[in-house]
């Protein structure tokens, strides 16, 4: 498969192999904490890969020994901004709040409390290395998981669990997280991002459109009553996407030529 590098900023490197776009946050001897560099360098290629139609994935993960420590506390102490430049809409690490359209996996290879564990949450699909850890610890700190980790830690783990986790401050192992279903799979020590590339083949390899629309959806309706008409009305949108589209004609058509399909994204 061809490889495609780029150097966009120091603090965050792009590489895309085939439809697999891979951000990799790029701040090792600072544990990859999130400063305003590395914010604006995710974020910029979140909005590179959302425009890029071959890409069809995006994978997040970290360099050296960490995947992320959180916010930059030297960078805070001297005033500095830590957002991304000219868009503190995109949140923490550029990341947090910036939806794209694609999937988003994350593929933890080392430390990642904190911050790191808000990524995650932010994510679509997770790796975690067996041997890191997730948790939020803020309030050891007087401070609190303001990245997204209160709100969206209760939306995927059950609420009472989510509510030890936050008022502890203490961490779990990569397999409790499995267990409660925080993440998707565990990866034996240094493998995470070779796992989430396989996650990740896994769904570049379904048609464009679908995925989008699919993703789409779960997050739309995750909180909608699927009895209640608003739902309803997504999914009926979402479908006359779908099924008006060339894929959704050529994979039936494969399908009865006993073929792979061949995807155009429209």
């Amino acid at each position: 498969m061809p490889v495609q590098t780029e150097t966009t900023e120091a603090a965050a490197l792009w590489e895309r192999r085939g439809g697999i776009g891979i951000i990799t946050l790029n701040r090792p001897k600072a544990l990859n904490a999130v400063n305003g560099a590395l914010s604006t360098a995710v974020g910029t290629l979140l909005e590179q890969a959302e425009a890029d139609p071959e890409v069809r994935v995006v994978v997040i993960t970290g360099s050296g020994r960490a995947f992320c420590a959180g916010a930059d506390l030297k960078a805070l102490a001297t005033g500095e901004a830590i957002s991304a430049e000219g868009h503190p809409e995109w949140g923490f690490a550029g990341y947090a709040q910036h939806w794209i359209s694609k999937p988003t996996i994350a593929a933890v290879n080392g430390f990642a409390l904190g911050g790191g564990t808000e990524l995650v949450l932010a994510s679509d699909l997770a790796v975690v290395d067996e041997e890191a850890a997730l948790g939020l610890p803020e309030v050891k700190r007087g401070l609190f998981a303001a990245a997204g980790g209160v709100i969206r830690l209760q939306q995927q783990i059950p609420k009472k669990v989510a509510l030890e986790i936050a008022l502890t401050g203490e961490p779990i192992t990569a397999a409790q997280a499995k267990e409660l279903g925080l993440v998707n799979r565990v990866a034996p020590a240094g493998t995470a991002l070779d796992v989430a590339l396989e996650l990740a083949e896994q769904i570049a390899a379904n048609a464009p459109i679908s995925v989008r629309e699919s993703k789409s959806m779960i997050h739309r309706t995750a909180t909608e009553d699927d009895w209640g008409d608003r739902a309803w009305e997504a999914n009926n949108a979402a479908l006359a996407v779908v099924f008006s589209s060339a894929d959704a004609q050529e994979g039936p058509r494969a399908f009865a030529e006993k073929r792979q399909p061949v995807w155009q994204g429209r």
